[in-house]
């Protein structure tokens, strides 16, 4: 596997973890939101309907499993994939109530008064998945990003080495050569200056 694919497990944890509550806020709410009042349609709790099914759990499986995927990708096309995959189940939560409605479909309207609606549609829907999209698109960006700890490793595994299982031999500049040759010059000709005065 190349430095290229490899990313570190720890890129992905926070932005993962996050994910995966708010999987479990967004999968989970519908049916326990009611015994606070704070829900949609029936003030009943643990009430299922393929709605809730289609609008809440079937995109909170995705991010949740998008966040998990994120949490413990050790290469870069898993951690991508996991990524994309929480980015769609977030967007889902924002646009899918506005087509639900094209499919004669919806959850029906929410409890309360207009304070505590708008905080339900936000919370149940659109605010939801504006985050969840914003946290992928945040470990996209990370994994996309090359760190100079695996930039390093990538070149020391391309670096050549000799037969004998070592670096590659490095010759000697010329420069030092060339201070070696005029030393032996010097000594030379101090030789031939002492057999001359002897």
């Amino acid at each position: 596997m190349t430095g290229k694919m490899r990313a570190p497990r720890s890129r992905g944890m926070l932005s993962g973890l996050l994910l995966v509550l708010l999987a479990l806020w967004g999968g989970l709410i519908p049916f326990i939101g009611p015994y606070f009042d704070f829900g949609f349609g029936s003030s009943d709790p643990w009430v299922y309907s393929n709605d809730w099914l289609v609008l809440s759990i079937l995109p909170a499986i995705a991010v949740g499993l998008g966040g998990l995927i994120l949490m413990f990708a050790a290469n870069r096309p898993a951690a991508m994939f996991g990524g994309w995959l929480a980015a769609l189940g977030g967007l889902w939560f924002v646009v899918g109530t506005t087509i639900a409605g094209l499919w004669n479909m919806g959850v029906g309207a929410p409890l309360g008064g207009e304070a505590r609606r708008i905080t339900e549609q936000l919370t149940f829907f659109d605010g939801l998945g504006a985050v969840m999209i914003l946290l992928a698109a945040l470990a996209l960006g990370r994994f996309l990003v090359v760190g100079v700890k695996e930039a390093r490793r990538e070149e020391a595994e391309r670096r050549p080495v000799d037969d004998r299982g070592g670096p590659e031999y490095t010759a000697v500049p010329a420069q030092h050569k060339r201070h070696f040759h005029i030393g032996r010059q010097k000594a030379g000709s101090g030789a031939g200056k002492a057999s001359r005065r002897e």
